[in-house]
């Protein structure tokens, strides 16, 4: 809403929309109609979405991709700036996407209408078969366009509702799909980390010896505030799941970025599993949180602008 709000300030306003085309109005009495050709999700497995469009004033059919920079950045022509300039916003609290676009010939969309048609009607791994189409056929060689920074503003006294809950005994954990930097970021502004933190960012590791050495630096600090990211969890617990679960509920406060539905999820059983007879309690406004929800003792859904 915020993109689509901010392009009416430059002077393109999404006029209408449907399933089957989109009619931009670009000023007084002028319109382009796109026809819509296929639409690519946005999963949290993907992390991007993709549309397929067709101009129907020049007939040029193009693709048009948005998605995390960690996945975008191998898809797109080679540029010395994204890399950067997605750090820089990352570390101001923005929530970064990178946007690009493939221009297709008909003889391209051909090729791909057959190879996608023929992975829907896969009896097996039909959801892989079909993103691995798209994939091979259709995200390479993109043209990257641009690197949008939103910002998600902070409710009303949420500084204060952490300070309550932490002088109450409760300890506070913030699970996002965010980046390490913007969650960093989002973590100190709401004041989830206090001024007295040991801030300590768990390192990136890729399998058992990197996760013991990372788990044994954790040990040796105290009044710690933890940042870890998913993919450093995910090995830490396949290898050292009841280390994990002690070390980090000695941390003052942690917080778990690039972290998917599933991850979220799984953290609160991991705290349910060794932390009895403590309570469990996930707060959450948006689709990626009802899993983790769910797995709480007490599951808060809050009615957010993303839904119920």
């Amino acid at each position: 809403v915020a993109l689509v709000k901010w392009t009416e300030t430059v002077g393109v306003r999404l006029a209408q929309r449907d399933l089957h085309s989109i009619q931009l109005q670009l000023g007084i009495g002028q319109t382009r109609q796109f026809q819509i050709l296929h639409i690519f999700p946005f999963t949290s497995e993907t992390k991007r979405m993709g549309i397929i469009v067709k101009d129907e004033t020049t007939d040029e059919i193009s693709l048009l991709m948005k998605g995390a920079d960690t996945v975008m950045s191998g898809m797109v022509q080679y540029n010395d700036w994204l890399e950067e300039e997605c750090s820089n916003m990352a570390r101001e609290g923005l929530r970064t996407l990178v946007v690009a676009k493939r221009t297709l010939s008909s003889a391209e969309l051909e090729a791909f209408d057959r190879a996608y048609h023929a992975a829907k009607m896969s009896i097996t791994d039909r959801s892989q078969t079909m993103q691995s189409c798209v994939n091979r056929m259709l995200e390479k060689d993109l043209q990257l366009l641009c690197l949008t920074g939103v910002e998600d503003r902070l409710q009303d006294q949420v500084t204060t509702s952490l300070e309550l809950l932490r002088n109450a005994g409760i300890k506070i954990w913030m699970l996002t799909g965010d980046k390490l930097e913007t969650a960093i970021c989002i973590a100190k502004s709401s004041g989830l980390f206090s001024r007295t933190d040991n801030v300590h960012v768990f390192g990136s590791v890729q399998n058992r010896t990197e996760a013991h050495n990372e788990l044994n630096a954790l040990r040796r600090k105290s009044d710690v505030a933890l940042v870890m990211q998913g993919s450093a969890l995910n090995v830490c617990l396949q290898y050292y799941e009841a280390e994990v679960a002690e070390l980090v509920c000695a941390c003052t406060a942690v917080v778990c970025c690039r972290c998917s539905p599933e991850q979220k999820a799984q953290i609160v059983q991991l705290l349910r599993k060794y932390r009895a007879p403590l309570r469990v309690a996930a707060i959450g406004d948006g689709g990626n949180d009802v899993s983790m929800i769910q797995a709480a003792h007490a599951g808060i859904g809050i009615d957010a602008n993303e839904g119920n």
